[in-house]
């Protein structure tokens, strides 16, 4: 018999909505709730700060995904100085605390080095004391929703953040989000997405989505929701980038100003950023 959710969770397309706990970070200052009229947008798979730099490091380094190295807290230093700039932050490939970031929360450990007031750890495959796989959220602006959503797939250990700021119809509605390598979960994983923005107008999709923006755009259930994109260089790998895996995706009501794919290589995604043009009702003059 299947254990039915408890009342604050909520199933649907075989997925699991919990409620996200924002974290605040009090070495920081807090920004009033107002967005800026151009908001910094980044998309960054940090590969828990692991720095692979050829294929062959897959393999000479692949220790690091248990154990601990020296090195990994300068990466994490490298990692906070691409953030700065930015004032809301998708990451994918965190560790929550365990033996091989030498039990750092590399999220808090980022939002501290990036003075981000508002951090959130999402934990998609907990393997205890050995590693805690997550997602991460870095804002410097506080959202009025915040959600944890449990992808659907064969196997569990997909997830994405949902979150939005303002209220209304004009709130912005974010959803950052690691998809799954398969193609069948993919589509699964779209189709839940897909149903969690369809009533929203102002919407942006960002994060490792496994895929390029042609397959997401025009062959995924996210085909006819009118999200655009611009075209972008690739992101994997870093130290020869060939394939665009990494994406932000907004809606027509929002405009891009600027997009780019940074050339920090130190992880084996290069990291997108993209600065877009907010509706005048969701922020305040700059």
């Amino acid at each position: 018999m299947t254990k039915p959710a408890a009342p604050n969770q909520r199933r649907s397309l075989h997925g699991l909505m919990l409620p996200g706990n924002l974290q605040t970070n009090l070495l920081c200052d807090c920004p009033d709730g107002a967005l800026p009229e151009v908001l910094r947008l980044l998309s960054f798979n940090i590969q828990v700060g692991i720095n692979t730099q050829k294929y062959h490091h897959y393999l000479t380094r692949s220790w690091q995904h248990l154990l601990p190295h020296n090195g990994r807290h300068h990466t994490l230093g490298e990692i906070g100085k691409v953030l700065n700039g930015f004032d809301l932050v998708a990451l994918q490939e965190v560790d929550g605390g365990s033996i091989r970031s030498g039990y750092v929360n590399q999220v808090e450990h980022l939002a501290r080095e990036g003075q981000f007031p508002y951090w959130y750890q999402q934990l998609n495959r907990n393997l205890g004391r050995f590693a805690q796989h997550s997602n991460g959220l870095l804002s410097r602006y506080a959202p009025e929703l915040l959600e944890d959503h449990k992808l659907p797939g064969f196997m569990p250990g997909r997830g994405a953040i949902l979150t939005s700021f303002g209220s209304g119809e004009d709130s912005l509605l974010v959803v950052m989000m690691h998809l799954a390598l398969s193609t069948k979960a993919r589509a699964n994983q779209l189709a839940y997405i897909r149903e969690r923005i369809s009533d929203h107008k102002h919407v942006v999709l960002m994060g490792d989505m496994n895929t390029h923006a042609e397959d997401l755009l025009e062959h995924s259930p996210l085909r006819g929701s009118n999200l655009h994109t611009a075209t972008l260089p690739g992101t994997y790998p870093s130290w020869k980038p060939a394939r665009v895996l990494d994406h932000i995706l907004i809606s027509p009501s929002l405009s891009i100003d600027r997009v780019d794919v940074l050339p920090n290589a130190i992880s084996d995604h290069l990291p997108v950023s993209m600065h877009i043009r907010l509706p005048p009702r969701l922020c305040k003059p700059s």
